[in-house]
């Protein structure tokens, strides 16, 4: 399982499309239906022995436990990726979209209560990740 960690609008539904589509089921609150519980889907795709990778916001420590732990318990690896929080490039990266704009103040809460990963909350690896003038992704192993 994989978890995206990263402001609104900073590249993680690029990266998932880019590095992990073709081998990682996605789930993320803003596909699912009206009303459907983001973990009833990840339990049935991880029944099902899929790879899944959980595009969200994912700020704190609170929003990753029951995601890690739910990996845990059907015997999935949990890989972290890091988007660098950039408040100033978020907003740019949102105002640019076609379409699915998030309202401004979604960028400076989900901001406000990024908490930086770690591999102690469970992580069996964890990266960072940062967006490369002209396109694509700069990952490295990431630094506590």
């Amino acid at each position: 399982m994989i978890v995206l960690i990263g402001l609104p609008a900073s590249g993680k539904s690029s990266f998932y499309r880019e590095r992990l589509a073709a081998t990682h089921a996605l789930v993320s609150k803003d596909l699912l239906p009206r009303g459907a519980r983001q973990s009833v889907e990840i339990e049935r795709l991880l029944a099902k022995g899929a790879s899944v990778a959980i595009d969200n916001t994912n700020p704190r420590v609170v929003d990753r436990e029951p995601l890690i732990a739910l990996a845990r318990r059907f015997g999935a690896r949990v890989v972290g990726y890091f988007f660098q929080p950039d408040i100033g490039e978020s907003l740019k990266r949102n105002q640019g979209r076609p379409e699915k704009r998030v309202p401004k103040v979604a960028v400076f809460i989900a901001a406000k209560r990024m908490q930086r990963p770690a591999l102690a909350e469970g992580f069996d690896e964890l990266y960072q990740v940062r967006l490369v003038s002209g396109g694509g992704f700069d990952v490295r192993s990431f630094v506590q």
